[in-house]
């Protein structure tokens, strides 16, 4: 799968400290990469429909993380995928009128151009769910073979006798450690978020779909002995971060709506077929964005796209600026307020650095490193160029070079270009 390309990046003398970042699941300050090289998986979109600021929020906010760690001298491995093939697109290919494959390139497409116009850097591998399915079908295989797996008959298949794939999630004794819910915790999302507790047949009402049978009017592909058909969503992260980074991997990200079920069942499938006791060393997650006192989702019809904004003639920089003004794990609500501060910003920001000189801006560049170190604090950062920016528009300053340091800076470490 074809990512986007790659903006440059100045470089900038000095180099970050550390860089923490606070774990979901002890809720503590870690660090993100602890052998001198750091692995990062980020769940990427199901492409039924265009990028909203939820979407952006998360890939600026694990773009951050890829130029911290880079900048302090940390190689970076990341990972992306993009679940190209889901009910959700399915279902949304089937009300509209086109192909599944139509709709999800269009709608790739669109991602890209987004990400591109937003500075995001792209990942090292860009993997569809699509293309991966022949490295599925060994590990669902495995799975049934240790008896962590199991078959549920599917009486609507298109095949006589076929049978749907299931985890059997008490094999695992730490299912439940990421999201740290209990069953009836758990049940309250399952269904929402893409299970199907009521199958009959199903052990547990929590086991998650490995592979499902080709039903009529279904895309399929060949299961070898699992039949024809689709696998499920989370065996797809699973199997793409065991195969494209080994476990355990430094960093899995993703929105808070992906702890559960998403990267509880993905960790479970990788623990029982890699052997491996530990998925993912950190979990970092990206607040809701919400609209009208709602989150913002596809499902309620309340969102906000990039792409449209682009349309409208707002700077891609103001929009980034806009996501960097709240903590990453804060959820928040999107207000027209938000994107008019983000463009009085950007503009006294660039303002700051037109001018001949400036005031230092060396401890400005150390104080937004020092903040995004510490768990990605950018509206920290923020506040330290606001000051450097006011100072050099109401007293001046004697550095001729200053303002070329801070705009590579900036672009650097906030991919902000100014």
């Amino acid at each position: 799968m074809k990512s986007w390309p790659a903006p440059f990046v100045p470089q900038v003398p000095g180099r970050s400290p550390e860089v923490r970042v606070r774990d979901t699941v002890s809720g503590e300050l870690v660090p993100a990469a602890v052998s001198g090289s750091a692995s990062v998986y980020v769940c990427g979109i199901t492409p039924y429909d265009a990028t909203h600021l939820g979407h952006a929020a998360t890939y600026v906010t694990f773009d951050l993380l890829v130029r911290a760690l880079r900048d302090s001298g940390v190689p970076v491995r990341y990972v992306q995928n993009i679940t190209d093939i889901d009910d959700p697109l399915l279902e949304r290919a089937e009300r509209d009128g086109i192909g599944w494959e139509e709709l999800a390139t269009r709608e790739i497409g669109l991602f890209r151009e987004d990400m591109t116009a937003l500075a995001v850097l792209p990942p090292d591998e860009y993997l569809g769910a699509v293309e991966s399915i022949p490295t599925f079908i060994a590990p669902i295989e495995q799975l049934l073979a240790s008896g962590d797996a199991y078959q549920v008959p599917a009486a609507d298949a298109s095949r006589n006798g076929a049978h749907d794939v299931y985890f059997d999630v008490s094999r695992d004794p730490k299912f439940g450690s990421v999201s740290q819910l209990d069953e009836l915790g758990m049940l309250d999302v399952f269904a929402e978020r893409g299970g199907d507790p009521e199958r009959e047949g199903k052990r547990n009402r929590l086991d998650p779909l490995l592979w499902r049978a080709h039903r009529e009017g279904e895309p399929e592909w060949d299961g070898g002995q699992l039949g024809p058909g689709r696998p499920g969503w989370h065996i797809e992260c699973a199997c793409i971060a065991c195969s494209r980074l080994g476990l355990p991997i430094d960093v899995q990200g993703g929105g808070t709506d992906l702890i559960f079920p998403h990267h509880e069942m993905s960790a479970a499938h990788a623990r029982a077929f890699s052997g491996t006791a530990t998925f993912a060393r950190a979990y970092v997650h990206q607040g809701m964005v919400g609209l009208d006192g709602e989150k913002m989702s596809k499902s309620r019809g309340n969102l906000v796209f990039v792409s449209q904004l682009r349309r409208d003639g707002v700077d891609p920089m103001a929009i980034r600026l806009a996501l960097l003004a709240r903590h990453h794990a804060s959820d928040w609500m999107w207000h027209d307020g938000d994107l008019t501060a983000a463009q009085q910003r950007l503009a006294t920001w660039r303002e700051a650095v037109s001018g001949n000189g400036g005031p230092g801006a060396d401890a400005t560049v150390e104080e937004v490193r020092s903040a995004l170190a510490d768990d990605l604090d950018s509206p920290r950062a923020l506040a330290a160029v606001d000051r450097w920016a006011t100072e050099s528009l109401t007293r001046g300053g004697d550095d001729p070079g200053a303002p070329g340091v801070l705009a590579r800076a900036l672009d650097a470490l906030l991919g902000v270009r100014l």
